[in-house]
């Protein structure tokens, strides 16, 4: 492992580069988290220092390396079923919604390795089952997607996983697989997983009737906020729910949702 020290300044330079490419605003404190992720990577191409990297990144030249440090550079914490009165409103709606005119959809943003995006999933294949329904998830991390993609988790991580879903949609490993747990591939396919910066203008994504925008605003500062709730709130359908996560909080960011229990709010 690098041994080289980040200096105040190449820091500075990587809290731009993560503040330029996701939005995301890393307060000072987190120095020795960004020396200690990009480590390897110095490593890896032989440099002497923190600049050196940065000068690759900015050369144009090294796409996919650009996306190893996003990848590197953004938190990703998450779990199935986390926040569980969200997934209870979910139910309410998806049950009001059994014979929709329309697929009943909802966008899980910023879903990282996927337990969220398989939590809503498992709900509406549950609740609409024979209905039509589409979850879409996305986040601005290629190396999290791909995991998302895979379905694959360690059988702790399942743990919050209803029993009855864990036998409906999970398989159980077995042998060299043993103590992990595989999303059922038929449900696998009923969500689709896409790259999408929150920071940047939105690809044609259709509207949803919820949105799951959890525990990702806690990274940015309240101009980049109100951008990505704007955004987002642009998707939402006139009744449908923007979920947050418990620890954050719209304020006067948006006067397009009226809240109508913590962290849930309703477009009007």
């Amino acid at each position: 492992m690098s041994t080289i020290g980040i200096t105040d300044r190449e820091f500075s330079r990587f809290q731009r580069f993560i503040y330029t490419k996701a939005g995301i605003t890393l307060p000072d404190a987190k120095k020795a988290l960004v020396s200690g992720r990009l480590a390897k990577r110095l490593q890896q191409y032989g440099f002497g220092s923190y600049s050196e990297y940065f000068q690759l990144l900015m050369s144009g030249k090294a796409a996919q390396e650009t996306q190893m440090a996003v990848d590197l550079l953004t938190t990703n914490e998450t779990s199935f079923f986390r926040e569980p009165k969200h997934f209870d409103l979910l139910r309410e709606v998806a049950i009001t919604a059994r014979n929709p005119t329309q697929p009943l959809r909802v966008w899980c943003a910023a879903s990282s390795t996927g337990e969220e995006a398989y939590s809503i999933a498992m709900v509406l294949a549950d609740c609409l089952e024979g209905g039509s329904w589409e979850v879409v998830s996305s986040d601005v991390s290629q190396r999290v997607l791909a995991h998302a993609r895979a379905g694959h988790y360690t059988a702790a991580r399942a743990r919050n996983v209803p029993r009855s879903y864990l036998h409906r949609f999970c398989l159980k490993g077995v042998g060299a697989q043993d103590g992990t747990v595989l999303i059922d591939r038929a449900l696998r396919a009923r969500v689709r997983f896409i790259q999408i910066n929150l920071n940047e203008p939105l690809p044609q994504l259709g509207t949803f009737d919820v949105i799951f925008l959890r525990n990702v605003m806690i990274y940015f500062n309240n101009d980049t906020k109100r951008e990505v709730v704007a955004r987002a709130l642009a998707l939402l359908r006139t009744g449908g729910y923007l979920l947050i996560g418990h620890s954050e909080a719209l304020g006067d960011l948006t006067a397009a949702v009226k809240l109508v229990a913590p962290s849930i709010y309703r477009k009007s």
